[in-house]
């Protein structure tokens, strides 16, 4: 873990960034300026500043504009920085974080995300703290890979979620399952320099009573993978043939299907229980202890690579960057 000394400070927009409109608070430019003033005096590595294009509201991220990200990063690197900090609105940072994680395979250099609850500049806001915090922990030198600042903590972002939508501390790493076995090599479609195609990725909660018309809906959509969010270690309804040939039908359509847990903690076991069992009997693969952060990412990665679906298969079950452990 080497400091960094040639930071690129990426900004996406969002809350740390945004100004009043008159339609409420709104991405904003000029955020350079105010960075620099702001941190004249304080101990940091040297920094560069790219804004990017369009800056937005992360409720309006994308898997189009993570690979947008993920060229702005590599274009930093290979023109010297040693170190990337991205300033992403805190709605969908996580989901961000852990996507660039798997599209950033092999990447040589830190990258952290940071960002604010509060607009830069309003009293109480955190958003200075975690700005010079992020440099500062680049300074001192971080590991290889993408990492999650706020309020102080550095994060796994594959291993945290959003849990708060107020206060200073909105992320938490959550107690999931690991485990899984380390995938033994990385295959050359998943390193960072290489562009990923999108990928259309669902995600469809299990409530009591849900049938396979809904489920057919989303399968039906021209998804080319699913996150079955299941009950408790990895349950559904397998007294429902309808519900259980629905996912048949989607392995059959070469729609990866993976099953994680809707709670906070624990993970998926799928051979537990007999209701879980089932679900392994129709194709359904199991996803550990995987956030749902950290699923979509990685089968967007996944699949946005070109593997065939046998690989993406065996590659869902395996740890790629922290994900299972």
């Amino acid at each position: 873990m080497s400091s960094s000394s040639n930071v690129m400070v990426l900004y996406t927009g969002g809350t740390i960034g945004m100004q009043a409109s008159t339609h409420g608070l709104a991405p904003a430019s000029g955020f350079e300026a105010r960075m620099r003033e702001q941190l004249a005096h304080l101990p940091a590595p040297a920094w560069r500043f790219q804004e990017m294009a369009p800056l937005i509201d992360s409720a309006n991220m994308t898997p189009a504009y993570w690979q947008r990200l993920r060229t702005a990063v590599v274009e930093a690197v290979d023109d010297g920085c040693d170190a990337v900090l991205i300033l992403h609105g805190t709605d969908t940072l996580a989901y961000s974080a852990a996507a660039m994680s798997f599209q950033l395979l092999g990447l040589p250099a830190p990258v952290v995300f940071t960002g604010s609850m509060l607009p830069a500049g309003v009293p109480d806001s955190d958003a200075w703290e975690n700005v010079s915090g992020a440099l500062a922990a680049l300074g001192k030198g971080i590991a290889p890979g993408v990492h999650l600042y706020f309020h102080g903590a550095l994060m796994a972002p594959t291993r945290c979620a959003k849990i708060r939508s107020f206060g200073r501390n909105p992320f938490a790493a959550l107690n999931r399952q690991g485990g899984a076995a380390r995938a033994e090599s990385i295959p050359q479609a998943l390193d960072y320099r290489q562009p990923k195609a999108l990928a259309s990725v669902g995600v469809l909660p299990l409530v009591p009573g849900i049938g396979a018309a809904q489920l057919d809906a989303v399968i039906g959509s021209g998804i080319q993978a699913l996150i079955l969010e299941c009950f408790g270690s990895g349950t559904g309804p397998s007294d429902n043939p309808e519900f259980l040939a629905s996912l048949q039908r989607a392995q059959d359509q070469g729609v990866v299907v993976v099953a994680i847990t809707q709670c906070h903690e624990g993970g998926v076991e799928l051979d537990v229980y007999e209701a879980g069992s089932r679900l392994r009997g129709v194709g359904v693969l199991s996803g550990g202890g995987m956030t749902r952060e950290a699923a979509f990412g990685k089968l967007n990665a996944l699949i946005g690579a070109g593997l065939d679906t046998q690989e993406v298969r065996r590659l869902v079950e395996l740890d790629l960057c922290g994900e299972l452990r």
